[in-house]
Order: structure tokens, then C-alpha cells, then sequence
């Protein structure tokens, strides 16, 4: 295999790693509103200890995002993060996750607990 194909493969390797590790972004203040929206439910659906499978049927019928892959992946990462998350109160889980999206230009990674 020659030197270029090997550095082609690596960079291909570290961009599918790297799309696949990085949550959606907000494109806009009232997408980071839909997010901290979605958030306060998920996260109380966790601290309920709703089976995670009923969970995701009741997210998907509350927010509609079967027309969007986009959507489809932020509504699992937050679920995600909500079923992990321990701490704060479904309304922190929320603030925390607002704010850090409009500090951040659409960035929820840090408290989706992804890495870009």
C-alpha cells in the first residue's frame, strides 16, 4: 500500500470518526429552544425511569422529526444524555444545555457529552 493511500485512509478514518462523534448543531436561537424543550422531557422520562425503547416512542410522537435526520440524531443524543445524566433537575438539564447552545453557536457537545 503506498504512503498515500495510507495518509488517504487515515484522513478518511478521522473524518468518519469525528462525524459520527459530534452531535447536530443548532442552526439557530429557536432550534436551541426546540433542544431545551426536548431536554426537559427526556430527562424527566429518565428520572421517571420510563423504559428507554417507550421513551423514544414518546419522544418521537411528541416532536415530529421523522422528516429529519438531523432531528432524528439531536432527539437520541439528548435522550441519550438524559438517561445518563444523574444531577440536576430536568429544568437545569435544560438551562445548562440552552445556554451552552447559544454561547457555543449551536454547540451542545458539552453537555451532550460529545467531543468534536
Amino acid at each position: 500500500m503506498s504512503q498515500f493511500t495510507r495518509l488517504a485512509l487515515a484522513l478518511f478514518a478521522v473524518a468518519l470518526a469525528t462525524g459520527a462523534s459530534a452531535a447536530p448543531r443548532a442552526e439557530s436561537a429557536i432550534e436551541c429552544g426546540i433542544a431545551a424543550d426536548m431536554a426537559v422531557v427526556a430527562h424527566s422520562l429518565a428520572r421517571e425511569e420510563i423504559q428507554r425503547t417507550k421513551a423514544d416512542t414518546i419522544m418521537a410522537r411528541i416532536y415530529d422529526v421523522s422528516q429529519s435526520d438531523r432531528g432524528k440524531e439531536l432527539m437520541k443524543d439528548i435522550l441519550d444524555a438524559a438517561y445518563i445524566s444523574k444531577g440536576p433537575s430536568s429544568q437545569e438539564f435544560a438551562e445548562e444545555l440552552y445556554s451552552t447552545c447559544l454561547k457555543s453557536d449551536g454547540n451542545m457537545d458539552q453537555v451532550l457529552g460529545k467531543k468534536l
